[in-house]
């Protein structure tokens, strides 16, 4: 199958307009490039079996996840080696993501091509992420 005519930014990060729902996250999964679409695929698979109610959106080519309207507590983006796993206020979360931040509440997971999601932590901090206060972005 090929994939969608979608600019790569640096890093291999899809350009995708800004848009609101589910089909606007599809877009940007099917036109993650390589093994990257696969870890988008997964990622996006366990936030919306976590939390079903979830809102997504694309900003600034990234997919964010919210529960409610403009406010996210997740969101993703592609970079050369790795895909960021980006925590709004994951400073908060328990245990603490591995990837710190400048921003103080933010925490990221870096999931690399060889390395598995370990999707039970993942969901945990995905729960934990959804009940807090998204922040406004």
């Amino acid at each position: 199958m090929s994939k969608p005519d979608v600019v790569l930014l640096s890093g291999g990060n899809p350009q995708i307009p800004l848009g609101y729902g589910e089909a606007v996250v599809e877009s940007y999964l099917a036109a993650m490039p390589g093994w990257k679409e696969r870890v988008g695929r997964q990622v996006d698979a366990v936030i919306s079996r976590t939390v079903p109610d979830v809102l997504k959106a694309v900003k600034w080519n990234t997919p964010m996840y919210g529960m409610t309207e403009h406010h996210y507590f997740l969101g993703f983006h592609c970079f050369t080696k790795y895909v960021k796993v980006s925590f709004n206020r994951g400073a908060e979360l328990d245990p603490l993501p591995p990837g710190t931040s400048k921003q103080k509440l933010v925490r990221y997971l870096d999931i690399y091509e060889d390395a598995a999601l370990d999707e039970a932590q993942f969901a945990d901090w995905v729960m934990q992420a959804s009940l807090l206060p998204g922040e406004k972005l």
